[in-house]
């Protein structure tokens, strides 16, 4: 069943006399075995909107279903949502608290109430789904690199078993190496269990290579919200919202403007490899032809 948020607005500091209204009439559907991408500036609303997703924060105005049930009745078990709609912070210190690795992860299927077996089942199968090696399960989370951090967080968010799994801003503060390494994990994941993957970034080149489907936050409001090579043509317009296009755009345009008979509808650098490929194949073809 999808998620589904239906005209909703959050106005931080609303009895204040100064509200800062960070959600403004959002609709929005998440279906099933997704993979999306949102993006935006620092101040979009990204976050705020993805907290409202497992009843971590409260819709000012509107309403959030999932699996048809509005999160906000009073007899709807927000514990439950939570096990179902996996949110990994930021910053991987926030969901980090146990003395090693593996009883870290074990934390939230023991609060399912499962045995002490199928928890430590759970536990070691979310850290080999993150590619975490054995050698790190007994060592503390603290004493590990960033990505392995990530990477404990995810499990730790994975042993729940979700349907949907939200990640804010995965790769902040990685190197390019972690970088790819976690969002290649990620992807890896996403094909294997087909879950819903929401990822929250402000990279367009980070998500170009792996979602389906991008939505673009600004000032609160959803400006785009379509494949990648779709919202990749307004690109001028993204720029005067501080975003970009993935580079590989940019360079496919440059070429075009040098006379080069090239689609700039790519978001990859593969799919750029293929259509230049194309282009000298089709040149070869005419020269032989005029030949």
């Amino acid at each position: 069943m999808p998620i589904i948020l239906d005209k909703v607005s959050h106005i931080y500091g609303q009895d204040t006399n100064t509200p800062v209204k960070a959600l403004n009439n959002i609709n929005l559907v998440i279906p099933d075995g997704q993979f999306i991408g949102i993006i935006g500036h620092t101040g979009s609303g990204k976050s705020t909107l993805v907290q409202h997703l497992n009843g971590l924060m409260k819709a000012t105005a509107g309403n959030i279903y999932f699996n048809g049930e509005d999160i906000d009745d009073d007899d709807f078990d927000k514990k439950k949502l939570r096990s179902k709609v996996g949110l990994v912070f930021q910053y991987p210190e926030h969901q980090l608290f146990e003395t090693d690795v593996f009883t870290d992860v074990c934390f939230g299927p023991k609060n399912l109430g499962l045995s002490k077996t199928e928890v430590e089942l759970r536990a070691y199968e979310a850290l080999k789904l993150v590619g975490l090696d054995d050698e790190y399960f007994y060592q503390s989370p603290f004493e590990l690199s960033g990505g392995q951090k990530r990477r404990v967080a995810i499990a730790g968010v994975l042993a729940m078993k979700p349907q949907v799994l939200v990640l804010d801003e995965p790769t902040a503060g990685l190197d390019p190496k972690g970088r790819d390494e976690i969002l290649e994990q990620i992807s890896k994941l996403k094909k294997e269990t087909g879950i819903t993957v929401i990822l929250v970034s402000h990279s367009m080149d980070d998500v170009a290579r792996y979602v389906e489907r991008i939505i673009v936050m600004n000032r609160g409001c959803v400006v785009y919200d379509d494949a990648p090579r779709e919202v990749f043509r307004y690109y001028r317009e993204l720029e005067e919202i501080g975003l970009a296009a993935p580079q590989v755009t940019y360079m496919m345009k440059d070429l075009q403007e040098h006379g080069y008979d090239v689609s700039d509808n790519v978001t990859t650098i593969d799919e750029a490899k293929d259509e230049i490929m194309r282009y000298f194949t089709r040149l070869a073809a005419a020269k032989k032809g005029n030949g």
